[in-house]
């Protein structure tokens, strides 16, 4: 099927809400994930909030959420090439043990095909970023870390729109009680972000649309 679009300002849209009584989601009060090491080495802050990037692999960001599944959780951590929007590596699990973070950055990695040296991530100071395991995950591949100040969203504004985003296309609104379930569910989304939620960012492209019309285009200049 083809692609349709017609623009329409925001003031139209807002009137037609208005009108048909449609009201926006709101967000409950997020649950605290990170919980800060107070004692581990500091990492620097190597993107101060400048969430571009111009080519894939030279900036990732990722970051932990969670899902409540009757009266327990699931969490999710997520690896998003800056450049493209794309979530390249994921974890889920009903722990928030450093294998969480290190198995979401390893899945990253292998997306890339292993050739992501000199890539910088970016993510908070919680406990599970700052272990040793992770850092050394990280050495292992060559990925430089990056990580904002404790306790500031604005530090994180990339991965925490993700978040906000699934949080009210798939969750808002819903009760979980299968974390089977529900695991299905959060891979069927990013699956569904991935190759057909379009971003304003990328002119209105999909993440995998973005990549591949970056590569071809990439591709073509070094030929001519």
């Amino acid at each position: 099927m083809g692609r349709q679009s017609r623009k329409i300002n925001r003031t139209r849209v807002a009137r037609l809400m208005r009108v048909n009584h449609i009201v926006g989601r709101h967000l409950r009060r997020k649950k605290r994930t990170m919980i800060a090491d107070k004692t581990a080495p500091c990492v620097p802050d190597l993107l101060m909030r400048d969430f571009s990037a111009d080519a894939l692999n030279t900036r990732w960001c990722g970051g932990i959420t969670y899902i409540a599944v009757g009266s327990t959780w699931l969490y999710l951590v997520t690896v998003i090439d800056i450049c493209s929007r794309r979530v390249i590596g994921w974890s889920i699990a009903d722990h928030m043990r450093t294998s969480l973070v290190t198995d979401a950055i390893e899945m990253a990695v292998a997306a890339r095909g292993g050739h992501v040296k000199g890539v910088v991530f970016h993510s908070d100071r919680g406990a599970q970023y700052v272990s040793w395991t992770f850092a050394d995950a990280c050495r292992r591949h060559g990925i430089r870390r990056s990580m904002g100040r404790v306790g500031s969203s604005y530090d994180s504004a990339l991965a925490e729109s993700f978040f906000q985003g699934l949080k009210r296309e798939l969750l808002h609104g819903r009760r979980w009680t299968s974390k089977a379930q529900t695991r299905l569910e959060l891979f069927r989304w990013l699956a569904y972000y991935n190759r057909r939620r379009r971003h304003s960012a990328l002119g209105y492209l999909t993440p995998i649309e973005f990549e591949q019309r970056l590569i071809t285009s990439t591709t073509l200049s070094l030929a001519a």
